[in-house]
């Protein structure tokens, strides 16, 4: 009876031990404490070597050499492990960049309770406000497709426009809905105190301008800031999922943004994904898994919201809807020559940034 006690004993210690080992031989590696998230919308073709999108510059200058599996999102993330950058390319449009940022939030690879986040994008810009080739620091994202809309054709003559908010019956009317209710989020305010200090920090930064800038500022001679050379500058974004164009449009934008902003935000830039990536890191950061308050948006003009002096909206949308924006190359060189010395500063003086957030007061 001892002996066969004792056996077992031997037998139940050595499973004890095995189990113990296996424990230890597959323990989920810890995660990936990432400082900095670059976040960009599309690219063309590939990440190196040919016509680049939003990402390439990033990859191949930065660079984010190391390419990372992302199955769940919509295409696969990039990384600099020397940093503890990490980069993203969400999709285009609202939902699929809602979907990737949140997927990236949750992936378990990754501590992203410190990270900075800094979407990097071109965008339509108001000519009243700077050139194209401009860089904007946003300090609030003002959302522009929740709303009540009548066709134009349809429109009341004394109407400024078709759009209507949300609990409300005529365009702009007051006072102004909450900005957030059970309709949505209008306005995401980001942490203006950090915006201003990527802004000081990048102001005197020479941006790519050339032959072609000059001759689409030539176009807009009563736009005394669209005739500017590009220039780095702080602003706000309309985000919305229709590409829209024209001076009536621009007008209702240039009225949205400080509507739901209380007076205080004024359009510069027009883009889609702004307010999804917003929306989706505020969820997280309900979670604990991000800090909203280190969420930048870095916004880079393309081509302007309003055609030339001269040209209908019409023609103007034929020109756009083939891709031929006036700035498109300068704008994508500019978002990163712009967006990459934050980058650094925050990545590589990560002691200095890790537990205080930067920030420059009004």
């Amino acid at each position: 009876m001892h002996g066969s006690l004792a056996q077992c004993v031997g037998v139940a210690g050595a499973i004890l031990l095995g189990l113990a080992l296996c424990g230890r031989t597959y323990a989920a590696p810890a995660p990936l404490e990432i400082r900095v998230v670059v976040v960009t919308t599309f690219e063309v073709g590939n990440d190196t070597g040919d016509q680049a999108g939003e990402f390439q510059n990033w990859v191949e200058h930065y660079p984010l050499s190391e390419v990372l599996p992302f199955p769940q999102g919509y295409h696969p993330l990039r990384y600099n492990a020397n940093d503890h950058v990490l980069g993203i390319v969400t999709g285009v449009g609202k939902s699929q960049a809602a979907a990737s940022i949140m997927a990236l939030g949750l992936d378990p690879r990754f501590d992203l309770s410190k990270a900075y986040w800094i979407l990097a994008g071109i965008a339509g810009i108001d000519p009243n406000r700077a050139s194209v080739g401009s860089a904007v620091w946003a300090s609030s994202i003002v959302d522009g497709d929740l709303a009540y809309e009548i066709d134009a054709r349809e429109i009341p003559e004394h109407w400024s426009s078709g759009i209507v908010p949300y609990d409300r019956a005529t365009p702009l009317e007051q006072p102004a809905p909450p900005a957030v209710s059970v309709n949505g989020n209008m306005a995401h305010e980001l942490n203006d105190g950090l915006a201003s200090w990527a802004w000081g920090l990048t102001h005197s930064v020479v941006l790519a301008d050339d032959d072609k800038l000059k001759a689409a500022r030539a176009g807009y001679p009563d736009f005394p800031n669209a005739q500017r050379p590009p220039f780095v500058l702080k602003g706000d974004t309309l985000t919305a999922d229709r590409f829209w164009i024209g001076a009536r449009m621009n007008d209702w934008a240039e009225q949205w943004v400080p509507y739901w902003t209380k007076g205080v935000g004024r359009f510069v830039t027009s883009a889609e994904e702004d307010a999804a990536y917003l929306q989706a890191l505020t969820f997280l950061s309900h979670a604990g898994r991000v800090d909203l308050a280190r969420a930048l948006d870095l916004r880079t003009g393309s081509d302007f919201t309003v055609p030339p002096r001269g040209v209908p909206a019409a023609d103007f949308l034929k020109t756009e809807a083939t891709g031929n924006y006036a700035g498109y190359a300068e704008a994508i060189e500019n978002a990163y020559r712009v967006g990459s010395p934050v980058v650094r500063e925050l990545a590589q003086h990560w002691p200095r940034y890790r537990e205080t957030v930067p920030a420059v007061g009004p």
